[in-house]
């Protein structure tokens, strides 16, 4: 039985549907007998998609969790931060959207606790796809518990041990504390503890204005919340295109979120009344003492490797994670990885498609399928605020490094019926192809939709389609994926060259 019960606060019905079904307290570890064709260390998805493909496919499979089945994705992250997200951007909407339509709403009041509620029920039903019920009624041994490598054919839960032909490690990451003075003499939340809150905090700091960061920012915004977002470098996303990231910060300084980028001297300590944190920095030139009610860090990711034993089995791992191949072969041959715990793209829908290649390359690879490589997918993502950024593909920075010569192609949204309608035109598709070619390269758009509307893109990408062929793509009007075929239409008059043109009148006049 499992020793170990957790508890997520608030201890309501909501979150004990949610442990009763990615972490049940009654659990009792079944009795391994043979060897399995693979040993699944971790449940969230890379490690839930590798076991339930693996196990459909016939192969005797253990998976082994020591916290909650589902992982950061399920329970403090992408699900409880999108439902959140789309109660800020409800509230937005009524207290803003309607006036540009001539909808005058007198009072919107923000119901903050009632949010998280929806928010943790939603999460809660959702559990049930991720639950230890229904991966063991998959056919697969589920052992809850910290596993631990014995030797290269071996893994120990508790005073149980599985042997193991392959072995794949999918324990994830989890969020790490930057080397901040003060840091540690503070209060702070993280993606693990931030959906907890069941009040909205009057006045919140962020540090960080990657992905969760703005995210989170613009969504405590528009529920009510101050907000100081706090960058090192200049401006938000820095990743990102520079003309999509300078978009949604003038969206997040709409929404009354302070930004204080190129921030230095960043230091952290008490407040007066032992509650929240006192933030120092300065920020181009100018400086700031803040006090927050509540501390939000969200700056980097660190691997979930202690009480592996990676040690005794050669699998070597950096600050950054653990070593793989372009296979997601580790050190040892026998032993693979998926997910946060190895790669660099830590996205959800990354680490499912990770998991099927390890599936090829465990199981199948002898078998003449030949072996998958990492490196062959084409990875899009996307950041969730209004307007949403997504990507897919190279950045021009990244072409320029490589000497790759391009051409870039964009369509402002402010050129598109639909968005122009719905009153949404800050934004653009920005498509980049080879120079000389419609071989396209990499996309960025920023839009109401935008991580549907990449989509598109990415399928012409894996399918090898030029961008002269997304020209041809017939979209129902009005709809903002018009923007996608009217910058293939610009691709397509950069062919009627003077010579054409010259060809096309010669011809045209004989008609006459």
């Amino acid at each position: 039985m499992n020793t170990d019960p957790i508890e997520i606060p608030p201890n309501d019905e909501h979150n004990s549907q949610l442990v009763a079904n990615v972490h049940p307290p009654d659990w009792v570890n079944p009795t391994p007998e043979g060897r399995y064709n693979l040993v699944v260390i971790g449940a969230g998805t890379a490690g839930l998609v590798t076991a339930a493909g693996a196990a459909g496919l016939g192969a005797k499979v253990a998976l082994v969790e020591r916290h909650l089945m589902g992982g950061d994705c399920l329970n403090v992250g992408c699900v409880p931060s999108k439902g959140i997200i789309a109660a800020a951007k409800a509230a937005h909407a009524a207290k803003n959207g309607g006036k540009e339509f001539g909808i005058h709403i007198d009072a919107v009041k923000v119901d903050f606790g009632a949010a998280m509620e929806r928010m943790r029920k939603l999460r809660a039903g959702i559990s049930k796809h991720d639950s230890v019920k229904r991966f063991a009624d998959l056919g697969i041994d589920v052992f809850l518990g910290q596993a631990s490598f014995v030797d290269s054919q071996t893994v120990a839960v508790g005073d149980q041990h599985l042997t193991f032909k392959n072995a794949v490690i999918c324990s994830g990451a989890r969020a790490d504390a930057p080397p901040i003075p003060g840091l540690d003499q503070v209060d702070y939340l993280t993606n693990e503890n931030l959906f907890n809150l069941t009040e909205l905090p009057k006045r919140i700091g962020i540090i960080g204005a990657g992905p969760i960061g703005c995210e989170m920012a613009q969504a405590f915004a528009r529920l009510g919340s101050e907000v100081l977002l706090v960058e090192a470098t200049h401006g938000i996303l820095p990743r990102e295109d520079p003309d999509a990231s300078k978009i949604v910060r003038e969206s997040l300084a709409a929404d009354g979120v302070q930004l204080l980028c190129c921030g230095k001297e960043l230091k952290l300590a008490k407040t007066g009344s032992g509650k929240g944190a006192r933030l120092t920095v300065e920020s181009h030139g100018k400086s700031y003492d803040e006090q927050v009610d509540h501390l939000l860090v969200s700056v980097g990711r660190t691997p979930n490797i202690e009480g592996l034993e990676l040690e005794k089995v050669g699998v070597e791992y950096e600050k950054w994670g653990v070593k793989v191949n372009d296979h997601l072969q580790t050190t040892n041959a026998r032993i693979y990885a998926a997910g946060d715990i190895c790669m660099q793209w830590k996205f959800t829908h990354a680490a499912d498609f990770a998991a099927r290649i390890v599936i090829q390359n465990t199981l199948f690879s002898i078998a003449g399928l030949g072996k998958k490589k990492l490196s062959s997918l084409t990875m899009p993502w996307c950041t969730y605020t209004e307007p949403e950024i997504a990507h897919v593909g190279l950045y021009e920075k990244e072409a320029q490094e490589l000497s790759i010569e391009t051409t870039t192609y964009t369509q402002s949204m402010d050129g598109v019926d639909r968005a122009i309608l719905e009153g949404k035109t800050e934004g653009f598709v920005k498509i980049m192809v080879k120079k000389g070619s419609d071989q396209i390269l990499g996309a960025t758009i920023v839009a109401e939709n935008a991580g549907d509307l990449i989509s598109e893109i990415t399928t012409a990408m894996n399918a090898k389609m030029g961008l002269g062929s997304l020209a041809s793509v017939i979209h129902p009007y009005p709809t903002q994926a018009e923007a996608i075929r009217k910058v293939g239409d610009q691709y397509n008059k950069t062919r009627l060259t003077e010579r054409v043109k010259k060809i096309f009148n010669w011809w045209l006049a004989k008609q006459r």
